[in-house]
């Protein structure tokens, strides 16, 4: 009898032909997530995920590990045994008696078609020993403890708890992107909504030193250890915005200014995008939250890109990404006071209703190519490595 983690998936199973794409990515990057630490093996087994370990292997990191792999809707620590109901019986009431419950159900799926007994009978042969051992009633809706039992090629897997996952799809199936991320609670939520459809996220910020503290870019830092959990070997570029922000005031009208600034980030974003075969850019914009994002601004900024520019919260309203945030462990570090870059500058009426044609008439008065060459060439980057958890 050996230990070992059961991985169910969801989504991967709709895709048919594509199947076994998604699955490999799948197994390879439950094997990056749980880099060093010690377990035997992990591999496909009909339709599942299995993780098989060794004595040393610490149960708990490891689940731990597993409930942020997109793609995985549970992931189960189990038993695998011989497909011998009779042993099956003896090791799972073994188990069963360190357990406090009243009631019990035994739920078996029976991939191997060729073991002599169904599932509906594997339920009740069980189910019969295990309440002769426990004198435990069955119930079949919401018992107090499920004996689960899985038969897969020629093997038995048994197992008595789920830890929930993210769901979602295997990092990287989807490409990559670049997520503009500005330290607020908008954004790190955006990234960790586009990763959960498959995306590689690439971060970048925009920052605004001297006029901002050195702490700001720390707290970035925080957040992108936060999201790295989810995505090993994450990137961070740090893109220096203060010179930027100065040609903006000197040579364009007051109220124009955000919206000059965020055009430019999202230029200088899709530059980083295209040299690290990002497809997409992301923000975390939602219409009418503040004055720049109005629909009218949003084109405006958008208009901007070559790229795709993707808005996973565009729906959402504050409370819903609050919500989000706080899930996702973000909220408490995008809240540590600080002053961002977009703050500096701001003017009492900014424009509303802007259009592409009268901001690009404006931009013509500065010199976009020397903007943003100073500013690559000033720009540093940071990388969190494969197994680092921060």
């Amino acid at each position: 009898m050996t230990r070992c983690f059961v991985c169910h998936y969801h989504e991967i199973s709709l895709k048919r032909l594509n199947r076994s794409y998604f699955e490999k990515i799948l197994v390879q990057n439950i094997s990056g997530a749980l880099r060093g630490l010690p377990y035997r093996a992990v591999h496909r087994m009909e339709g599942r995920i299995v993780v098989e370990l060794i004595d040393s292997s610490p149960i708990e990191e490891i689940g731990a590990r597993l409930q942020k792999v997109f793609g995985l809707v549970s992931a189960s620590p189990a038993w695998q045994l011989e497909q011998d109901l009779d042993k099956i019986g003896a090791t799972a009431w073994d188990l069963m008696q360190d357990r406090s419950f009243e009631t019990f159900c035994v739920r078996t799926r029976r991939s191997n078609k060729n073991f002599p007994l169904n599932s509906q009978q594997v339920n009740e042969r069980l189910g019969a020993f295990l309440f002769q051992k426990s004198g435990r009633r069955v119930r079949l809706e919401g018992p107090d403890l499920t004996c689960h039992l899985e038969l897969a090629g020629n093997i038995a897997l048994l197992y008595f708890d789920r830890l929930t996952g993210v769901g979602g799809l295997p990092l990287s199936s989807s490409g990559k992107v670049v997520v503009l991320l500005s330290g607020g609670i908008d954004s790190p939520v955006a990234a960790y909504k586009i990763m959960k459809r498959g995306c590689r996220a690439i971060f970048v910020h925009f920052h605004s030193f001297p006029h901002t503290t050195l702490e700001a870019q720390d707290k970035v830092r925080q957040l992108v250890a936060v999201l790295d959990k989810y995505q090993f070997n994450s990137d961070l570029f740090l893109v220096p915005f203060a010179e930027a922000q100065r040609q903006v005031v000197a040579f364009t009208p007051p109220e124009t200014r955000v919206i000059l600034y965020r055009r430019l980030m999202v230029r200088l974003a899709e530059t980083i995008a295209q040299k690290r075969g990002a497809l997409a850019l992301v923000t975390g914009d939602s219409i009418g939250q503040v004055a720049s994002q109005t629909l009218e601004n949003l084109h405006t900024v958008g208009s901007a890109a070559r790229l795709p520019l993707l808005r996973p919260l565009i729906g959402d309203d504050k409370e819903e990404i609050i919500t989000q945030a706080r899930r996702l462990g973000t909220f408490d570090i995008s809240t540590i006071a600080d002053v961002d870059c977009c703050s500096l500058f701001v003017p009492k009426h900014p424009e509303t209703r802007s259009n592409p044609a009268s901001i690009e008439k404006i931009e013509e008065r500065l010199d976009l190519e020397g903007i943003m060459d100073d500013a690559l060439a000033r720009m540093t980057h940071e990388r969190w490595e494969q197994g680092d958890r921060g």
